[in-house]
């Protein structure tokens, strides 16, 4: 089986990066607006299912999933709330 996970970059002013690892093709994407595209592109490739990074949120994985149209599955890493306070150190996020 042939899939894709996208990943956000840590510098939005970098350009999209590919690795292919076997039959997984993995695209960093500047922006979570730009995953859309890329799933429609990793689709017309051939790839059979999708995963996002945990950093595309609800929002994100809904729209990568509409551009997809059902065509293959899209699903996404999400923490759980036991992981928020471990979370909020790696990203400097205060509540």
């Amino acid at each position: 089986m042939k899939w894709g996970f996208i990943y956000t970059l840590d510098d939005p002013s970098d350009a999209q990066r590919i690795d292919r690892i076997g039959t997984l093709v993995c695209v960093g994407v500047p922006a979570i607006d730009d995953a859309a595209g890329v799933a429609k592109q990793l689709v017309a490739e051939g790839v059979e299912l999708i995963e996002l990074c945990g950093g595309f949120g609800g929002a994100g994985l809904a729209s990568v999933a509409s551009a997809v149209a059902g065509r293959v599955p899209v699903g996404a890493v999400f923490y759980g709330v036991d992981a928020s306070a471990g979370l909020q150190r790696l990203f400097g996020v205060q509540t």
